[in-house]
């Protein structure tokens, strides 16, 4: 595959909560230049960002009750209507409530999924359940799995990025196997976390992985050009 088409697996991330407007147009515009499937975005820069994509082959990926989703499910359907309402959203990141998911509680995890999933839906746009699987063992990481099935998501998803009660893997190769196997056909799989080689970032697409979320350092790296050079590829 070429650079380009390399790039169309990856959603950029721009998601550090110290980020000037500048830093986010800089990182964002990069991610644009490379040719990446969608930039990854806080809502705060919704109004920043969705200028810059329109007219382009990347979309807007907004992350939803992010980095813990902790919120009630009232207001995590809230904040997914306030966002897709009223941007042009291609996906939509929500973080599963994982202690729950640790706990067992698996019908209140599809619960919670179900109605953000609804809601976005209605406005054509994807979602991505984050399951932060860091905190998880991989028998967890598969309840997990067939709860985002269960509740009609497009995709399942490994980190935030953000874990802090523990060490930070990401998309191993181990957790992205255990979430195809789970999702058994049923539900993309977006890894993400620690995607920092050009060497894993392959070994993940002959997995068979659908999507990778990767930091805006990291995207020159997996996809060995530049901005420059992957503008010169369009």
């Amino acid at each position: 595959m070429t650079e380009r088409e390399l790039a169309s697996y990856i959603d950029q991330s721009v998601l550090k909560p110290e980020f000037t407007v500048d830093d986010i147009r800089r990182y964002s515009q990069e991610g644009i230049d490379f040719g990446c499937k969608t930039i990854c975005i806080n809502p705060a820069a919704l109004d920043i960002v969705a200028p810059m994509v329109k007219g382009t082959d990347t979309g807007i990926c907004v992350v939803c009750d992010f980095p813990f989703g902790l919120s009630t499910t009232a207001s995590k359907v809230l904040q997914a209507e306030e966002y897709c309402g009223n941007y042009e959203i291609e996906d939509l990141d929500i973080v599963a409530n994982y202690g729950r998911l640790r706990s067992g509680d698996l019908d209140y995890v599809t619960a919670d999924i179900k109605a953000v999933v609804d809601v976005c839906h209605k406005y054509g746009t994807n979602v991505k359940v984050i399951i932060e699987t860091d905190s998880l063992a991989l028998d967890q990481v598969k309840a997990g799995t067939r709860c985002a099935v269960a509740a009609g998501a497009d995709f399942i998803k490994s980190s935030t990025g953000f874990y802090t009660g523990g060490e930070q893997h990401g998309a191993t190769n181990e957790v992205v196997a255990a979430m195809i196997e789970a999702g058994e056909g049923r539900i993309k799989v977006k890894g993400s976390g620690a995607i920092r080689t050009k060497e894993h970032f392959l070994e993940l697409i002959d997995m068979g992985i659908d999507r990778m979320g990767v930091g805006y350092r990291s995207t020159p790296t997996v996809l060995s050009c530049t901005p420059e050079e992957a503008k010169d590829l369009a």
